[in-house]
């Protein structure tokens, strides 16, 4: 080598490592263009591929290929969207690379051995969808919000892409519906809440999850609005103390806790006035139930609402959450008190949902 390539070869030696391209900043799937992880096909339409194998090939395990012959369809991209929406559902299983197999989950639900079999196996398959299942959860036993409402909800509290809101909101219900799941009460729609002690789901789970985003002190209290007569009234130890106390709260009520001395109005106005949040039973529409409630909206509090019927909830509040229960549900009780529990710590954490004047600067 020749001392005049000596200095290029040490120039080039110690020439400095180009750097590395920074990672780009991920996008806000908010804002669209991201992806999502729920089925890509309705509970029903995802029948389509188990029905077949269990029809043309008894039900055992055969390749993806051979799954498309058995529908009648290519092997392309739509197809293996199609299987991946089955997985997601339960419906489908992986016994090998490049297989499918049913499981007993879409067996059932294609082939009932008892009356129900098949409507419980479709709720199950809901419980088990990425995303459909957490929407579901978090409104369950209420009425969805208002259109616009509910879109912003899915982008901005599941992750739903702004691109694909629509489409979801599509599969969403047409799958509740196709389990039973969802109801249409005048221009409403309200999801039924059918678990029971059984399947009633990772209440534990959810409460968990939630109290670990909302800082709770046991000195923080619940303030209960109810009808103090039976047989209303003897929810608050049955329903009401439980469910503030599962959320991490002190249950307080008026007749039990405040009242004493001095004026009821001035203890009530003080009890609503300590509370972090307020639970309002708007079932029959106790008077004095609304009073302490408009107190408690002007005064900017969270408050939770509950009722056994529309009828019991007024227009002009129709817009705000509502828990719904149904006293025929033997299991009635017990969802009560996880949907009350979930919600004080929901209100907490998204106090837009149970403060009047936020709710209304969203109209």
């Amino acid at each position: 080598m020749s001392e005049s390539e000596q200095p290029q070869k040490a120039t080039a030696a110690k020439r400095p490592k180009s750097k590395k391209k920074g990672r780009k900043k991920p996008k806000n799937i908010s804002e669209g263009g991201g992806t999502a992880a729920y089925p890509r096909h309705s509970l029903s339409k995802s029948l389509r591929i188990p029905t077949a194998i269990l029809e043309q090939n008894a039900g055992k395990p055969c390749s993806e290929k051979e799954a498309a012959t058995f529908v009648g369809v290519g092997f392309g991209g739509p197809f293996r969207l199609e299987i991946s929406s089955c997985l997601k559902f339960g419906l489908l299983e992986r016994p090998g690379p490049s297989q499918v197999g049913i499981t007993e989950l879409a067996r059932r639900a294609i082939r009932p051995q008892s009356p129900g079999d098949d409507v419980r196996a479709l709720q199950e398959s809901v419980l088990k969808a990425p995303q459909i299942s957490e929407v579901y959860q978090h409104y369950r036993g209420e009425n969805l919000p208002e259109p616009k409402f509910f879109e912003n909800a899915l982008q901005d509290k599941f992750r739903i892409p702004s691109d694909k809101t629509l489409d979801f909101i599509t599969i969403f219900e047409q799958t509740l519906e196709s389990a039973r799941l969802l109801q249409r009460v005048d221009d409403r729609i309200r999801l039924l809440d059918v678990s029971d002690t059984a399947t009633i789901g990772d209440e534990a789970g959810r409460l968990k999850k939630l109290g670990r985003e909302v800082h709770v002190s046991t000195s923080d209290s619940c303030f209960v609005m109810m009808p103090f007569a039976p047989p209303i009234g003897s929810y608050y130890e049955k329903i009401y103390d439980p469910a503030i106390r599962k959320a991490g709260l002190t249950p307080v009520r008026a007749d039990n806790d405040i009242f004493g001395t001095g004026k009821i109005i001035e203890q009530i106005w003080s009890g609503i006035n300590k509370a972090r949040v307020l639970v309002a039973e708007l079932t029959n529409r106790n008077p004095n139930v609304f009073y302490e409630l408009g107190l408690a909206h002007a005064l900017q509090k969270p408050v939770v609402l509950v009722a056994c019927s529309d009828q019991d909830v007024p227009f002009d509040l129709r817009h705000i959450r509502v828990i719904y229960y149904d006293m025929t549900d033997p299991f009635w009780g017990q969802k009560l008190v996880e949907k009350i529990s979930e919600n004080i710590l929901s209100a907490l954490k998204n106090p837009d949902e149970a403060i009047l004047p936020r709710v209304l600067e969203r109209q």
